[in-house]
């Protein structure tokens, strides 16, 4: 039977579940007062017309006794269960609306309608795999209605059965090449199948058909992101905002990526524009006071902060960012002043007070500094923070003694606390004692097997002592496969190459650190050591003398520009 009953009814969102609660009252297609109907019998389709008019005052009630009128005036009319099956989904009475869906079918098998409505009905009543069905049965029936596919798609992702959904979806591009919505949904598809490549392909193509689809392009987006396309990702943030220039969310989330990237002009930048634009929230100018302080503009920080809390005065965290940016500049007496406001019940308290005991200590009054840090364990005796602090700020007076007392008294309070082992490991080979140092940086990587921090300082270790180099190749392998933009990590790893004698791999490493860390003394150094064994004696001098310029008080660097000038004739 030929017949629109449906044309508009809708039962779920693309590609999401359909619940009873998306079923509204304005949903009525099915009696639309401008629905084309084949009726044979006069009186049915008079009672349907009065039928029609009930739906769209909203009372469903008569709408549906009128209708049941009609299906006896004209019991072989599948249009009338169709309808009466969309008045009961309304009424959420949804095993009747599929007793009428049943009868429909079998009045008129040939009618993809009541199977697209049962379908919709069953995945809100969660049996998706019996919607399953009456979708697959529908396209049999009738191979054009998009909608349908899409709706398939999302049930066969439900039931995690991936490649039908693919399968679906590709056999509606079909029928529809030019479908943005079947290449977004591949995308998202594949998003769940974890194959970025295909995702990534499938959303461009359905940007390229749609290019203002907002949705698409954020997904996009953030595939691009998360798979380390960080250029391609802000390309498409950008495309997004020209689209809807006020989506402060895509704002948000290319400032945050501006910053991971450090992009920091161009964060701020962005910042800005929103902090100009009337609609600002503190937490814009928390950022923009962040960027300021990364920048080292100082003075702009001192700002930013300052307004934020003439606005809110509680604001303890940009408190806490404005006492740092004192303290940067060394105004130590403001960034004590500010510090000290930030009350006991604020979760930058400890933090603000640890500042103040080592401010106090630069101002030439440690006691005073140590008085505070006792205090703090005092009121927080639970907390392995304020000893690790009291512990680090015995070490930065010169007494790691100290600092080692404090933690090994608390030791068996905090047995399985990894930061606690790692800071005992670093004190005792301050204090000479590497074999105690080794065991507590195992014992580290017992309960943190991935720390990398924990696998550099074995890995270095064992190089300088000349022992255990392939267990220290092996640390430091695993450390730089976490940490690979950690430029001390990888000279940690080419001081191994070097003890092995594995110059070439030594030469790739530190100078991949000293492109990340390019002021350090020691990177320099190790580097030129390599060229020096490498017999390349220009090199070494020159990466020695700019050693000695980073760190005049390395005095073994010194020795040895004074050894190669010597061996060179050079005065």
């Amino acid at each position: 039977m030929k017949n629109a009953l449906l044309a508009t009814l809708v039962l779920s969102s693309l590609l999401s579940a359909c619940t009873a609660g998306q079923i509204r009252n304005d949903d009525v297609s099915a009696v639309s007062p401008h629905t084309t109907l084949n009726i044979s019998d006069s009186r049915a389709m008079y009672i349907f017309s009065l039928a029609r008019i009930h739906a769209l005052d909203g009372d469903l009630d008569g709408a549906l006794a009128l209708m049941l009128a009609a299906a006896e005036a004209d019991p072989k009319g599948a249009y009338l269960q169709t309808a009466i099956a969309t008045v009961y989904a309304k009424m959420n009475r949804y095993q009747e609306a599929l007793d009428a869906c049943e009868r429909a079918i079998t009045l008129d098998p040939k009618s993809a309608e009541p199977h697209i409505l049962a379908g919709g009905i069953l995945v809100g009543m969660k049996r998706d795999r019996e919607a399953s069905l009456h979708y697959k049965q529908a396209i049999e029936i009738d191979p054009t209605k998009e909608d349908v596919y899409l709706q398939l798609a999302v049930v066969y992702v439900k039931l995690f059965e991936y490649e039908e959904a693919v399968k679906t979806l590709k056999d509606l591009l079909k029928v529809v090449p030019d479908s943005h919505l079947g290449n977004y949904y591949l995308g998202k598809t594949y998003d769940q199948m974890k194959l970025s490549k295909e995702a990534i392909g499938y959303y461009r193509k359905a940007v390229e058909l749609k290019p203002d689809f907002e949705q698409a392009l954020l997904d996009l987006a953030i595939s691009q992101e998360t798979h380390g396309l960080y250029g391609d990702a802000i390309a498409a943030y950008k495309q997004l905002l020209e689209v809807n220039p006020l989506n402060y969310n895509v704002i948000h989330h290319l400032i945050q990526l501006y910053i991971q990237q450090q992009r920091l002009e161009d964060a701020l930048s962005l910042l800005s524009e929103i902090k100009h634009s009337g609609v600002s929230t503190l937490d814009v100018q928390r950022k923009i006071g962040l960027i300021y302080l990364e920048l080292e503009r100082y003075d702009d920080a001192i700002a930013e902060f300052n307004d934020i809390l003439a606005k809110e005065p509680e604001a303890h965290q940009a408190r806490f960012y404005l006492a740092s940016a004192y303290e940067e500049i060394e105004e130590n007496e403001k960034a004590i002043a500010e510090f000290g406001k930030i009350p006991r019940d604020s979760a930058s308290y400890v933090d603000a007070q640890v500042h103040i005991a080592y401010l106090y200590k630069d101002n030439g009054e440690p006691a005073r500094g140590l008085e505070i840090l006792e205090a703090l364990i005092a009121a927080y005796p639970d907390k392995v923070e304020v000893y690790l602090n009291l512990a680090g700020y015995h070490d930065s007076l010169g007494k790691p003694e100290k600092g080692l007392k404090t933690l090994t008294d608390v030791e068996s309070r905090f047995p399985s606390d990894p930061r606690l082992q790692f800071r005992l490991g670093v004190l005792f080979d301050k204090v000479g004692k590497k074999d105690e140092s080794i065991a507590r940086m195992k014992k580290v990587l017992t309960l943190v097997p991935d720390d990398a921090q924990a696998l550099n300082y074995l890995g270095y270790t064992y190089a300088e002592l000349g022992t255990n180099l392939d267990q220290a190749l092996q640390y430091l392998t695993r450390a730089v496969a976490l940490r690979p933009d950690d430029g001390f990590i990888l000279d940690s790893l080419g001081w191994v190459y070097f003890k092995l004698k594995r110059y070439d791999d030594a030469i790739e490493q530190l100078e991949k650190a000293l492109t990340l860390v390019d002021d350090d003394a020691t990177i320099t150094a190790h580097l030129a050591d390599v060229y020096y064994a490498r017999h390349d004696i220009r090199k070494a001098l020159a990466l020695y003398r700019k050693a000695l310029r980073l760190d005049p008080e390395r005095r073994d660097v010194a020795d040895r520009i004074r050894k190669i000038k010597a061996e060179i004739g050079e005065k």
